[in-house]
């Protein structure tokens, strides 16, 4: 079976929201904002992109596990047409399809979570008030970019949050006597494909264990609720406080992959 490359959203779409938890950053790089810089291959039922948008070029190459096979088979295929340097996030097994062309250099596994139970949610922001003392909860925008940047900076120095994303989705703080000490945004908003992917979740570091990265993604999961029905995010698997957290505002795990950084060998003369 050939590889196809597929330029047709509506196909794209059709696909994805097979598994659209699984699928949720792929559903929104289908988006105005984000679909030029993508590259999308199809075998059969198994599709990958490769997102040209941030940097580093990405290689998004998920499925389930019952269809990780004809996955495989497909980035194997792909190996010619890959730049010689990008990231990735691979399902179990993919991997081993980029060798021996490619080194890798893992960093390594991650669970993918998806808003689940938004009964949680409420239940849980029903609830906070009282524990967050005197933070208010504030909507960030472009004029507070300064600001923002400088705390990712303080609080979270391997962060990715690049300037447009503040522009292009929700972004929310919380701020204790005018400073922020959380903040929650995310990476892929599409209200015209009903998702988002929550990132760059961030508290300072003289207001960690008390809560409020949770009050900051409770109050960015309302905020997204009222133009998506899918909300996802990625972590670390070996982040357990995190993990937390988002099991406390109803997240669950829907799939484990694995983030790596590949680099072509050098060939011999």
């Amino acid at each position: 079976m050939l590889v196809e490359s597929v330029h047709d959203r509506v196909e794209l779409a059709d696909l994805l929201l097979r598994t659209p938890d699984l699928r949720a950053y792929e559903l929104g790089d289908l988006d105005d904002r984000f679909w030029p810089y993508t590259t999308w291959y199809r075998r059969g039922e198994a599709l990958a992109l490769l997102f040209h948008g941030a940097g580093l070029p990405i290689l998004l190459a998920l499925d389930t596990p019952d269809r990780s096979g004809p996955l495989a088979e497909l980035v194997a295929d792909l190996r010619p047409l890959l730049p010689r340097r990008f990231y990735a996030h691979l399902s179990p097994g993919v991997t081993a399809a980029l060798e021996p062309e490619f080194a890798a250099d893992s960093n390594g596994p991650h669970l993918k979570m998806a808003l689940t139970d938004p009964v949680r949610l409420d239940r849980w922001s029903a609830t906070q008030v009282a524990s967050t003392g005197s933070a208010e909860v504030v909507e960030l925008s472009a004029a507070d970019l300064t600001e923002v940047a400088a705390f990712y900076e303080l609080a979270y120095p391997a962060h990715s949050f690049v300037p447009r994303m503040i522009e292009q989705g929700p972004y929310v703080g919380v701020r204790r006597g005018g400073e922020l000490v959380a903040v929650a945004g995310v990476h892929v908003y599409s209200p015209r494909y009903r998702v988002a992917a929550i990132g760059n979740v961030a508290t300072h570091p003289q207001a960690r264990g008390q809560g409020l990265a949770s009050v900051a993604v409770a109050a960015l999961c309302h905020r997204l609720l009222a133009t998506v029905d899918r909300i996802a995010l990625n972590v670390k698997a070996d982040n357990n406080a995190a993990i937390a957290l988002y099991n406390r505002l109803g997240f669950t795990p829907v799939a484990d992959y694995t983030e790596l950084t590949f680099t072509a060998r050098a060939t011999p003369n």
